[in-house]
């Protein structure tokens, strides 16, 4: 065999790995790495230098548990195909640079029990799916751009103990279903352009009121009078 012949040979095989991948069969390529599509139930990529978007491929990994990929440099919108992550009991996309609408194929994500999304630049209302997601324990949308109204459908959510909604552009009243959360421990309202009265259900819940850490609601619009339970701990409103 000539040299020539060799070469060549030696080229096309290059060739064919540069645009087929290095990836096997049944495996998908992420990151310039490679997963295999049965046995990989959990990705944690945190603090991984991640850039650019999320490949829609992800939504091969169809028996991934937890997806992490919080605190990256990744971009564009989330893609529509985590839809078929339907195993998924952990999402977690927070602090990276993602925009675009929270997609409303999130509401297929029914086994979840943690969504963090927060620390992004997220726009556009809550989708109404989000009451889908009725094993959720930990939902942050907080630091994004969103804007509209709490859905109401927020009541389906009863097993919340953690809901983060602060630094965003949300508006309208707290919807009176916030009452039906009664395992809510955790409630941050923070820094929206909420408006009217907080319902008088909000005292339903068994929460730790004088706690920042654990109540804050300052930093909107909210008008008096008060529910009792958070009179002394509304913090600073603009009610002019």
């Amino acid at each position: 065999m000539t040299q020539f012949i060799k070469s060549y040979i030696i080229f096309v095989i290059l060739s064919l790995s540069w645009v087929w991948g290095d990836c096997e069969e049944g495996e998908v390529e992420l990151w310039d790495e490679c997963y295999n599509i049965e046995e990989t139930t959990e990705l944690n990529l945190s603090s991984s230098g991640l850039t650019g978007e999320i490949p829609p491929e992800i939504g091969e990994l169809t028996n991934l548990i937890s997806l992490i990929l919080k605190e990256n440099q990744l971009i564009g919108e989330i893609p529509s195909e985590i839809n078929y992550l339907t195993n998924l009991t952990n999402l977690d996309l927070g602090g990276n640079q993602l925009n675009g609408s929270i997609p409303l194929e999130i509401g297929y994500l029914t086994n979840l029990t943690i969504l963090d999304l927060g620390g992004n630049q997220l726009m556009g209302e809550i989708p109404t799916e989000i009451g889908n997601l009725t094993n959720l324990t930990d939902l942050e949308l907080g630091g994004n751009h969103l804007t509209g109204e709490i859905p109401s459908e927020i009541d389906n959510l009863v097993n919340l103990t953690f809901l983060h909604l602060e630094y965003n552009q949300l508006t309208g009243e707290i919807p009176p279903e916030i009452g039906n959360l009664i395992n809510l421990i955790w409630l941050n309202l923070v820094n929206n352009q909420l408006t009217g009265e907080i319902p008088s259900s909000i005292c339903n819940l068994d929460m730790n009121w004088s706690n920042p850490d654990n109540f804050n609601i300052y930093d909107n619009q909210l008008c008096p009078p008060y529910p009792s339970c958070v009179e002394d701990y509304v913090g600073e409103q603009d009610t002019t």
